[in-house]
């Protein structure tokens, strides 16, 4: 008998100056860019693209950081998430960000992560690719 099957979300953790880039969500939280894996799809290609679509981002993908299973409890569904280290390829300069997202951000890594709406696992992702 099968096991489940849980849809893969990539995700990129971006540092700039200190900072982790955010995106916020319909269901208010800050999230890491990226997302839904595609079928025949590898995931720094998926990584790449996403970052492209969400925040117009030319970024190179680095080495896996972490790897967890995350219950979104507003669609009652589990997904796995997966977060890469990502490093810019171009000078930041003004951020934008897709309709996909309700806002964007640049968080300080040691005092503003804690104080955020944000899941456990990509605080942690961020704070591994930060070494802290």
């Amino acid at each position: 008998m099968p096991g489940p099957v849980f849809p893969v979300s990539v995700k990129g953790v971006i540092l700039h100056r200190g900072q982790a880039i955010l995106l916020r969500n319909e269901r208010q939280e800050w999230e890491l860019p990226g997302g839904r894996l595609e079928p025949g799809e590898q995931p720094a290609a998926c990584l790449h693209r996403e970052i492209f679509e969400e925040l117009y981002l030319d970024v190179a993908i680095g080495p896996l950081l972490d790897c967890w299973n995350y219950y979104i409890a507003a669609a009652d569904r589990e997904v796995v998430i997966v977060a890469y280290l990502c490093r810019l390829k171009h000078d930041l300069g003004a951020l934008s960000f897709s309709h996909e997202h309700l806002e964007v951000g640049l968080f300080d890594l040691l005092d503003a992560l804690d104080a955020l709406p944000l899941p456990d696992g990509y605080r942690r992702a961020i704070r591994l690719a930060a070494g802290l």
